[in-house]
């Protein structure tokens, strides 16, 4: 049997004053990867936690914040904030998610606690960053969709511009700020410095237009909304079929691809159509082609399709509701999706990290705490103060 090393991260301590998906999510990761995360909350709790409970699969604060300790700090009091500025002393990373400025308005501002801590990496993620024209613009996930392009090359072809379903500018940027953090815990372990680092959400999410730039920055201006097809329109077929039940996603992405899928749907013949006989062509008659593979798609059902597109190796997959997914037999044997029983919740669909780190334990579930559980355990054993000094905090709702 393999010996497991403890989780990379075992050892780095975290404050956690982030909110809502894009922080949470980069400190659900480093959690995941066995660092210590103290999450600050103020006395109503964050963001998220004040959300409408929704019954059944996801809590979206528990899935975001299990294996974290949770602390009420009143940071708009002096008192709270020295507390912090003491907890800072004993961490390795200090990370948010507020509204640039924020922090130097409550005196906790890079001088401070670089001062209290010069080995602190501070790290911190907005929608357009702490400098540049949109510094101080509002920034939800929707909003950054909208001013990144995204909406611009979401929709049908001359429809309206659409939003893409998932929250695709906060998790982007979440995993650009996990990156960075430990890209600092790198630089930190090998040079001594500890480095101030953030993410914007713009900036994190611009990547992933490349399909579309590319066509753009050659001067084509008509490629915008594609619907299902390639977002370059450099591909094809590149689309989602009806099937007899549903619908599939096929792509070719060569020339194999595209003669092996004949073979699969027994149309040869479309090898020497010369609409179809080269890739150039198939992109000229894309309307072609997708009509003629619907008329063959729409006669089987979705999971013998998918058989048959899998025997010849075509990249291709259903196209599944959210119910086919959180219970997916693949992502919860590898440890993706799990169900846990939480305290306040009930049955959650509970998620692990997409890093897999093989030589090493992965730490045990712990369920997302109850508002303020650990506030004296963390303020006696990193903050320095006496059960009677936190019990006068306590009444003078500091913390």
């Amino acid at each position: 049997m393999k010996e497991l090393h403890l989780p990379p991260l075992d050892g780095v301590v975290v404050l956690d004053l982030t909110q809502i998906y894009n922080g949470p999510y980069a400190t659900f990761l480093m959690a995941q990867a066995g660092a210590t995360i103290i999450k600050i909350e103020p006395p109503s709790g964050e963001h998220l936690r004040k959300r409408e409970r929704s019954k059944g699969v996801a809590e979206p604060f528990a899935v975001l914040n299990c294996n974290k300790k949770s602390v009420v700090l009143n940071l708009r009091v002096p008192e709270a904030r020295q507390a912090l500025l003491k907890m800072a002393e004993r961490a390795d990373v200090i990370v948010e998610n507020f509204a640039p400025g924020v922090m130097d308005r409550l005196g906790l501002g890079h001088e401070a606690l670089r001062h209290a801590n010069p080995r602190l990496i501070i790290a911190s993620s907005s929608g357009y960053g702490s400098t540049g024209l949109y510094r101080d613009y509002p920034a939800m996930d929707l909003t950054v969709q909208a001013m990144s392009g995204v909406m611009s090359i979401t929709g049908e072809h001359g429809g309206q511009p659409l939003k893409a379903g998932p929250a695709l500018c906060d998790f982007s940027a979440g995993i650009h700020l996990y990156g960075a953090i430990v890209t600092a815990l790198y630089e930190r372990a090998v040079t001594g410095r500890a480095n101030t680092v953030e993410v914007s959400m713009l900036s994190a999410v611009y990547p992933t237009l490349l399909s579309s730039l590319g066509l753009h920055q050659r001067g084509d201006r008509s490629c915008k909304r594609t619907g299902n097809r390639h977002g370059g329109l450099t591909m094809a077929p590149y689309n989602v079929y009806p099937t007899a039940d549903g619908a599939i996603a096929i792509l070719t992405a060569s020339d194999k691809h595209w003669t092996d899928l004949t073979q699969a749907l027994d149309c040869q013949a479309w090898q020497s159509d010369a609409r179809f006989s080269t890739k150039a062509a198939r992109i000229a008659n894309m309307d072609a082609l997708d009509s003629a593979l619907s008329e063959r798609t729409c006669a089987l059902t979705t999971e013998a399709l998918f058989a048959l597109l899998m025997d010849h190796s075509i990249p291709s997959a259903p196209v599944r509701e959210l119910d086919d997914v959180v219970n997916d037999p693949h992502l919860h044997a590898t440890g993706m999706l799990h169900w846990e029983q939480h305290p306040q919740y009930g049955e959650i669909l509970a998620h692990g990290s997409p890093l897999i780190f093989q030589e090493s334990e992965s730490p045990a579930y712990q369920p997302s705490p109850a508002l303020g559980a650990d506030t004296a355990e963390v303020l006696a054993s990193m903050g320095g103060l006496s059960k009677d000094e936190i019990e006068v905090l306590t009444r003078s709702n500091v913390v």
